[in-house]
């Protein structure tokens, strides 16, 4: 009787809201048993019964409404909305799609592949195109890519920071623009490019446009990355040049502390630059 109570009240609610053409969908967390199916489905209802936490979360962004806890605080103003709500079989795994929905804040994406591998690769990319995009719009800038900033990078510290700076630091400035272009090189290289060809017709291009030339990894010719749609992320490059510098700072502590660990117990008046003695 209290469980026939209990339903009572949800299918009077569910006629009081909804009009014609209209019904109520009910997505439990927890078990829904069947002789209460059985009374909803009579109604026109959709119930469905143990779903997944972070799947009522995504609902509730994305149809609006709040959860319900109990049947006595059933009111119209939590009820989320969806235009349409079916059940769909794929292979041997069953999927409810929430279509047309009312704040469509979030979603979800199904992709669909012959096999795992092809599904995994799929799923890789669109989470890097998505991480792409969530980056740019939170830097508020992107930087033309296929090697672009690099080119740029090492000429200005070849051209103009190097001549500006005296003494021994000039070989650190020149080793840093020579690091930088192995970006464009690697893209050269992993096209199957002559490396060198491309790296001279860059360098030239660059030299009499003054513009942000990257390398098209189809032709191997010079290119305008924003003329073409290839952008990088500021971050990217950003985190690039800090953790270069961080790591090379780091490799060469280690060098001093090897070279120490072997001067120790040696006689005062040895080489100290002499590692083999």
């Amino acid at each position: 009787k209290w469980l026939d109570e209990r339903c009572r009240q949800v299918v009077e609610f569910k006629r009081s809201v909804c009009k014609e053409g209209e019904t109520l969908v009910m997505i439990n967390q927890k078990g829904i048993d069947p002789l209460s199916l059985d009374i909803f489905a009579k109604e026109g209802m959709l119930c469905l019964r143990r779903a997944k936490r972070r799947n009522m979360e995504r609902l509730t962004l994305a149809c609006g409404g709040s959860p319900i806890h109990s049947v006595e605080d059933l009111d119209p103003e939590q009820l989320g909305y969806a235009g349409k709500v079916r059940e769909v079989t794929l292979g041997e795994d069953k999927f409810t799609f929430v279509e047309d929905c009312k704040h469509p804040k979030s979603c979800t994406l199904l992709l669909r592949g012959p096999n795992g591998f092809t599904i995994a690769q799929i799923k890789d990319a669109v989470r890097d195109g998505l991480r792409a995009v969530k980056n740019a719009l939170e830097d508020g800038a992107i930087l033309p890519g296929a090697g672009a900033f690099e080119l740029a990078a090492s000429m200005h510290l070849k051209d103009v920071t190097k001549k500006a700076t005296k003494g021994k630091a000039k070989l650190g400035v020149e080793a840093f623009a020579e690091a930088l272009l192995v970006i464009p090189k690697t893209l050269a290289e992993n096209s199957g490019l002559d490396v060198q060809e491309c790296m001279l017709a860059l360098s030239d291009e660059r030299e009499s446009t003054g513009m942000a030339i990257g390398l098209n990894c189809q032709s191997g010719e010079p290119m305008l990355p924003a003329e073409e749609g290839v952008w990088d992320n500021v971050r990217v490059k950003r985190q690039s040049l800090y953790l270069s510098t961080v790591l090379a700072n780091q490799l060469l502590l280690v060098d001093e502390v090897m070279r120490a660990g072997k001067q120790m117990g040696k006689p005062s008046d040895a080489n100290p630059m002499d590692l083999n003695a």
